[in-house]
Order: C-alpha cells, then structure tokens, then sequence
C-alpha cells in the first residue's frame, strides 16, 4: 500500500509540474521570430508583415519573449493579435518549446 501511495504521491508531482501558465510576448512569425521584420518588411507594419508571411510563405505564428521563441498550438487564435503583445496562457512543452495554447489576451 506505502509503495503504491508513493507512486501516485509522485505521478500527482510531476503532472502538477506540468500546468498551464503564462508567457508575455510578441505574437511574430516563424521567419522573423525574433520580432525584428526590418529585413523582410512585407508591409507598413509589424501585424503586416507578419500576416503576410503566414499567408505566403508558409510560415506558422510564435511568441518571442525577447530570450525565447515558442511554438503555438493553436494557430487560429493568434491571427488576430499578430504583431501585439500578448499573454498566452497554456501547457509548455520545454522538449519541443511548443506551448499548448488555453487563450490569448492583448497584455496591457
């Protein structure tokens, strides 16, 4: 019973470890995933930019917090926000830097 107890004790502390929180950033692309579209410009602006190399080259929506890059599950959501920062909150995948979006919200 001790030795089962200890199990579910350290199945419960390592899913715990595993939950959903909160990163600020930049909603950005994938070919300019630093935030920086200086080089690329594929229009006036940052949101632009953005938009446009998701639509035509093929690149997927990130967060860049200014030290990291993560992917994002959700790609729908982030459309709205692109070139804004932002709070996602959801799961992280530290193996992949992929987070599992829960939502997304303008940050003040």
């Amino acid at each position: 019973m001790t030795r089962a107890l200890c199990v579910v004790l350290a199945l419960t502390a390592l899913s715990a470890g595993q939950g959903k929180q909160t990163f600020t950033g930049v909603i950005t692309d994938s070919v300019c995933s630093a935030g920086d579209h200086s080089q690329m410009r594929m229009g006036p602006t940052d949101a632009e930019c953005v938009t446009a190399c998701i639509g035509d080259h093929g690149a997927t929506y990130v967060l860049a917090d200014g030290t990291h890059v993560y992917e994002l599950s959700d790609q729908k959501a982030p459309e709205k926000f692109a070139g804004r920062r932002v709070k996602v909150t959801g799961v992280l995948d530290g193996k992949r830097t992929t987070i599992q979006v829960a939502s997304i919200a303008a940050a003040r």
